[in-house]
């Protein structure tokens, strides 16, 4: 099992960036894939982004593709999502997860609590 913290979300104007954190705890991070979510208001939730155990494949959607980039520690048990060039569209909690296999659906094994990114116009 896994217990998963996000950190480093906040407000930022459009067109700034942020770095968000997900530390997981155990001593098998290296082998779950990892995926970034977000929910808006209102809306379902969606997959934004996911890491290899290895860290070598990465796959994001197309609505943050060149703005947002999925990275993973293994020594730090730590995946990043960096977030470049914020539109007032990528406001949403984000929420980390994990799961043993590579997958660009919500159904990931493990979740973390979220942490809230509000970009203001």
């Amino acid at each position: 099992q896994v217990q998963l913290v996000e950190s480093g979300g906040g407000l930022v104007q459009a067109g700034g960036s942020l770095r968000l954190s997900c530390a997981a705890s155990g001593r098998t991070f290296s082998s779950y894939a990892m995926g970034w979510f977000r929910q808006a208001p209102g809306k379902e939730r969606e997959f934004v982004a996911v890491i290899s155990q290895s860290g070598t494949r990465t796959y994001v959607v197309d609505s943050v593709k060149g703005r947002f980039t999925i990275s993973r520690d293994n020594a730090k048990n730590t995946v990043y999502l960096q977030m470049n060039s914020l539109k007032p569209d990528d406001t949403a909690v984000y929420y980390c997860a994990a799961n043993y296999a590579w997958s660009t659906s919500r159904s990931y094994d493990y979740w973390g609590q979220g942490t809230q990114v509000t970009v203001s116009s």
